[in-house]
């Protein structure tokens, strides 16, 4: 099996930014191919056919008093009406319609800022008759023009039709055609709205009002042309300011000239990680429709070939090239810099010297026709939001996975996600994240490499959770190793700050920061190095698949895509790291406690209130959950590794027995036997009862238990115990050791204290939902498991049982105190109520004849 064919069995999971989208008519329903022009604005429709007087006349009136705009289209501005005219040339060219919101009400979104992409699409703009049509091309599908099946294909995935314009008048010289497009971009077009459908159903949009929609600029660049225009809408619930009753947007439309002369593109292999484009190919000679997949990369190529080719490291001949947004503060300049350089090292592995660069954005004095909306320009954009992420986009041609253009988003919040994990994750260790704010030099450290994660997705790689798990646990302690090696093989990889390293281990404050890493220097060398001596992309894939096989063997280079292949493995996880969650959780918790302590004097000054106590007191307790969770994944986990047919050993491999029950043991001990230390007296007599108490912690402890008794999770284990039985974690076992982890041994207890009541309720909730309930499927891992026909509910009634006998036992024997005995016969009567529910005829008069009590007695 070569790799290509690897990528064909799963292309469903690669992993793409790019997305298309439809689109509405400027004109409404167009009129049908070749149909002579008709009326519009009252005048005639002018073609080409016209005598070439009357032409020119006809162009010299229609463009007389514009404002015209040369670029890759002229632009014509006269009156309220915008008119583009279009070469000859470019008809037919491809193109990309890319759709960006520019300016956003409050509330609307706070993951759509200003300058991210909604839409994509590869549109043409084709004559027909004397008309001009938009029509959108997927790129789906394809074969070469010279095979039969090339008109098969055309028929079977033919392009809708956008928008259709008449021709307004042609060129001067008769060699461009001119269209009047006002009424496209400030219509409603929804496919270049910027509201997505369950926007428009969430604020009740009703209407587009033409009053107070516009187009407020149009330009026309090298390669692009960019229309701003506001649209604003009557809406029933708008995201803020709900007495408007209005939702406004200010959306950037780019058109974007796509290669005469497409880049060569580089198959993908699932086991590298790449972003990827897929399309059917109908021209291989293969029994089936085969899918292609091409890598997502710039295109770099060597200025000097002749040297590359002897081994020599060279400029490309056209750097990556980014560009600091203007409004970025001007400390933090220098921190964005130099996180998109980081990525230099990683282009010389792959032969390439200055291949990407950052530069502060030109003055208007030094350079005005500089604009950050030019195709040319990608721009590292600082968001005023209040949104705490970052993001790194990119748009790609979608018939060779080219990247041509990106603007990373730093959201201006995001300092806050920073300052408050690195005192809740390092504070322990780390006296520099003992302070609010942060040190200068910390939070400057902890952009920069944050920037550079950014920056490495759009340069074409997804996030790799897999990486961090190839590093022992007691080497993230040793400073030298982390001073050399970081937190994680890759920057790409959610391992952010090393919460693993002891107070004594003697780290200091840069060493707990990610950066760029070993996999990072594999992976660009992989998708960018030039083979000169490979003829065609297909050339390529021998050298490409020797590259991966030579370091099969060292779990620094394995890749796996976020979200695993259909189970859970247990290496692959976000903001773990370390090759053993149970440890690294270990050592996670012992920092905690010492943390929680300190966060009065850590986060309280003179004259301020306790919002920041508040605020990272709460990260603290979702720490403690982020660590149960790395360690409940070891049950029913499942290792991956991707191979082809050429490779030893096996891709799925389940964790053994003793790991699973080792983590259950964990679980037993720092879950479900409550975190009391959370509840610091002094934070919850500053900040209330609420910020933390019981039914917080309640809380973090069930959703532990309801994501252990997870139907899947259960289904998983009666797989493996199939398919490897020496091994495997039974399900029954699983199911005692859940039921000695939460009930304990009754006999042998003689007060249930408050958490444990709350928890053993939710058990019995959970087994409930077990014996009642179908689970539904979800779009990331297909069909939810049929209960009704497996083993796990005929073993939940059994658990069920023996639950009810040891309560009954317990209280016949005496229950202790009052609030304990109360429990244990409340429990005796809920788990008969489940295991001997009320026939149709004793139900409640609410429940009798209803679908929901007769499905679920049904289900029993």
């Amino acid at each position: 099996m070569t790799p290509r064919t690897l990528t064909n069995c799963i292309c469903l999971l690669a992993f793409s930014l790019a997305a298309a989208c439809g689109g509405g008519a400027a004109t409404g329903n167009p009129a049908p191919p070749g149909a002579d022009g008709g009326e519009r604005d009252g005048g005639q429709a002018r073609g080409d056919d016209a005598a070439g007087d009357a032409d020119e006349t006809s162009y010299a009136d229609l463009i007389e008093g514009a404002e015209s705009d040369d670029g890759l289209f002229t632009v014509h501005h006269k009156g309220d009406d915008y008119l583009f005219e279009i070469p000859d040339s470019l008809l037919d060219r491809d193109m990309l319609l890319v759709s960006r919101i520019s300016g956003k009400m409050d509330g609307l979104g706070g993951f759509a800022p200003a300058g991210v992409a909604t839409n994509r699409q590869m549109v043409r703009f084709e004559r027909r008759g004397e008309r001009v049509l938009l029509r959108k091309y997927s790129g789906e599908a394809v074969a070469d023009d010279t095979l039969a099946i090339a008109a098969s294909v055309e028929a079977n995935y033919f392009a809708p039709i956008l928008a259709s314009w008449d021709i307004e008048a042609r060129g001067a010289d008769s060699t461009s055609t001119v269209i009047d497009v006002t009424g496209f971009f400030e219509g409603d077009t929804p496919a270049i709205s910027g509201l997505s459908p369950a926007q428009r159903r969430t604020y009740q949009v009703r209407r587009l009002d033409g009053d107070r929609s516009f187009i407020g600029r149009v330009r026309s660049y090298p390669l692009n042309v960019n229309v701003r225009h506001t649209l604003t809408y009557d809406a029933g619930a708008p995201p803020s300011d709900q007495r408007a009753n209005t939702v406004s947007l200010e959306m950037n439309q780019s058109l974007v000239l796509l290669p005469a002369e497409p880049m060569r593109p580089r198959y993908g292999d699932p086991r590298v990680g790449f972003f990827s484009i897929n399309r059917i190919n109908y021209g291989l000679d293969e029994q089936k429709a085969a899918t292609e997949t091409f890598i997502r990369r710039w295109r770099l190529e060597p200025s000097d070939p002749e040297a590359y080719a002897r081994g020599e490291v060279v400029d490309p001949v056209r750097p990556i090239t980014y560009y600091v947004d203007p409004a970025t503060p001007e400390r933090y300049v220098g921190a964005v810099q130099r996180g998109i350089e980081n990525w230099q090292a990683a282009f010389e592995t792959a032969g390439f010297s200055n291949a990407i660069v950052a530069l502060e954005a030109p003055s208007r004095e030094e350079d005005p026709d500089w604009d950050p909306e030019d195709v040319r320009y990608s721009v590292a954009r600082w968001s005023a939001s209040e949104t705490r992420n970052a993001q790194g986009p990119s748009t790609s041609d979608p018939r060779t996975g080219e990247i041509i253009e990106s603007d990373i988003v730093w959201y201006h919040n995001h300092m806050r996600s920073y300052r408050n994990w690195m005192m809740v994750q390092t504070g322990a260790a780390n006296p520099d994240a003992r302070q609010l704010p942060l040190t200068d030099q910390l939070m400057e450290e902890a952009m920069e490499q944050v920037i550079t994660h950014e920056i490495g997705h759009a340069i074409g790689l997804p996030h790799n959770m897999v990486a961090s798990s190839s590093y022992p646990v007691d080497s993230l302690r040793s400073q030298s190793f982390a001073s050399r090696m970081g937190v994680a093989p890759t920057i790409m990889d959610y391992a952010r700050q090393n919460y693993i390293a002891q107070p004594d281990d003697g780290l200091r404050p840069e060493d707990f920061l990610r950066r760029i890493g070993v996999y990072d220097h594999y992976v660009v060398n992989w998708g960018y190095r030039v083979l000169p001596d490979a003829a065609t992309p297909a050339d390529e894939i021998p050298t490409l698949s020797r590259w991966i096989v030579e370091r099969a063997d060292d779990r620094m280079y394995k890749y796996l895509p976020q979200g695993g292949l259909g189970v859970s493995d247990p290496r692959a996880q976000t903001e773990d790291m370390g090759d053993d969650p149970v440890r690294a959780s270990e050592f996670g918790m012992a920092n905690l406690k010492r943390i929680v302590p300190n966060l009065v004097a850590w986060t309280t000054k003179p004259g301020e209130d306790y919002t920041d106590l508040a605020e990272i007191y709460g990260e603290a307790i979702g720490q403690w959950s982020r660590y149960a969770g790395h360690v409940l994944t070891l049950v029913a986990g499942v290792h991956v590794d991707l191979k082809t047919a050429d490779q030893d050993g096996v891709v799925f491999d389940g964790i053994p027995r003793a790991e699973q029950k080792r983590a259950m043991d964990w679980l037993a001990q720092e879950v479900f036997t409550a975190p009391a230390w959370l509840n610091e007296p002094e934070i919850l007599a500053l900040i209330g009862p609420t910020g933390g108490s019981v039914a917080n912690i309640s809380r973090r402890q069930i959703s532990v238990l309801n994501r252990l008794l997870d139907p899947r999770r259960m289904a998983t284990l009666v797989e493996l115990e199939a398919s490897r039985p020496d091994d495997a974690y039974p399900l029954v076992e699983f199911l005692d050791d859940m039921r000695a982890a939460v009930w304990q041994d009754l006999d042998r207890v003689s007060e249930i204290g408050v958490y444990r009541r709350a928890l053993q309720r939710a058990y019995l909730e959970r087994m409930e939902y077990l014996m009642t309930e179908e689970p539904a499927g979800n779009p990331f891992l297909g069909a939810g498991p049929d209960v009704s026909i497996s083993d796990i509910r005929p073993l939940v009634r059994e658990q069920l049982r023996m639950v009810r006998d040891d309560a009954e036992q317990r209280t016949n024997g005496g229950a202790g105190d009052r609030v304990t005995g109360a429990h244990l016969a409340d429990v005796v009567v809920r788990v008969t109520a489940i295991l001997e529910p009320p026939g149709p005829a004793q139900a409640p008069a609410s429940q009798s004849g209803g679908r929901g009590a007769a499905a679920r007695v049904g289900s029993r």
